[in-house]
């Protein structure tokens, strides 16, 4: 088997903001692996909250490329290479190779049914609530979205939101950006806005208070859950569990965690570190186990991949046998 690896830059339509951080555009690894004829591709953005980079995950992937070419499989791989970005390309790499040797789909591999599932779209930070307002009115073809928010009046954006788009779902991503204070003065003000979901409130590390807490709307660990061996106090301190793929290290974890976190009795959603559909076409596959999906990073794209995902008012249907798997 042989494997290469390169880097792709993907320009975003507009800058995108979350708290404490900003993107122009979304660059990826991509692994590309060879065997018999046939071809598999994976691609990943990294963790940026664990300083991970396309430059970063390229090298840690290149360091074990001797190791591939001698024919390590999905399990070693586990084992070869830590959770994250580098893994990630390269489990889904495997992933869809495999498909393409065995002459199978990769619903036939994994025995998941496919159905069509509806994804979030992401509305990113702004600084007024005029503006965020503004941005959920013009995406008024996304019945849910997920709005991104910091600690500079969260709830008067929010606010202002429900009153541009009173038929969408809204879910809220914090990223880390509160603190358990404003936690709990936001929670009741809140209430009256039917908020679906809030995600990863507290920071990473310092969301121990919520042992015992009881929030009258839904909570989800994002950052605070990485894997299956951060699921047992994950689940002890929030509703819902959001998995993705870079920080699993790959299609393999990301069903083991899924699969994994059902006996806890959390929620699950599937999100993404904004790519193009090679990275959210495997991402669709843990989707079929979620409550909720978050796959959208390609309609934040100026340009998609050739068979790429198809969007329909936020619905995506199903992968071209052409892209992946």
């Amino acid at each position: 088997m042989d494997i290469s690896l390169h880097i792709t830059d993907w320009a975003l339509t507009q800058p995108f903001r979350i708290s404490g951080h900003e993107w122009i555009n979304s660059r990826c690894l991509v692994a590309q692996l060879q065997d018999q004829g046939f071809v598999g591709r994976g691609e990943a953005q990294g963790v940026f909250y664990l300083d991970e980079t396309a430059e970063s995950i390229f090298e840690q992937a290149h360091a074990v490329t001797d190791a591939i070419r001698k024919g390590v499989n999905r399990q070693q791989l586990q084992a070869l290479l830590p959770a994250g970005g580098a893994r990630n390309a390269i489990d889904c790499a495997m992933w869809d190779l495999e498909c393409k040797k065995a002459g199978k789909t990769i619903w036939q591999l994994t025995g998941i049914d496919p159905k069509p599932v509806t994804t979030v779209f992401t509305i990113g930070l702004e600084d007024s609530p005029e503006a965020m307002a503004d941005k959920a009115a013009a995406a008024s073809n996304a019945p849910i979205l997920k709005i991104k928010l910091s600690a500079h009046k969260p709830y008067e954006k929010l606010a202002a939101i429900r009153a541009a788009r009173p038929d969408a779902v809204l879910v809220v991503d914090a990223n880390q950006g509160w603190d358990f204070d404003l936690l709990k003065q936001v929670l009741p003000k809140c209430l009256d806005l039917n908020l679906a979901m809030i995600e990863q409130p507290l920071p990473r590390g310092r969301d121990d208070m919520l042992e015992g807490f009881t929030s009258p709307i839904t909570l989800a660990a994002d950052e605070s859950c990485l894997h299956t061996g951060e699921l047992e106090t994950a689940a002890s301190r929030y509703d819902m569990i959001n998995i993705k793929l870079d920080k699993t290290g790959g299609l393999t974890e990301a069903l083991n965690l899924a699969r994994a976190a059902k006996p806890t009795n959390c929620q699950l959603m599937v999100g993404n570190m904004v790519g193009t559909s090679l990275s959210m076409a495997p991402a669709f596959v843990v989707a079929q186990l979620c409550d909720f999906v978050d796959i959208d990073g390609p309609l934040l794209l100026k340009y998609d991949q050739t068979l790429g995902l198809c969007y329909e008012n936020g619905v995506v249907s199903d992968i071209h046998p052409g892209l992946w798997g």
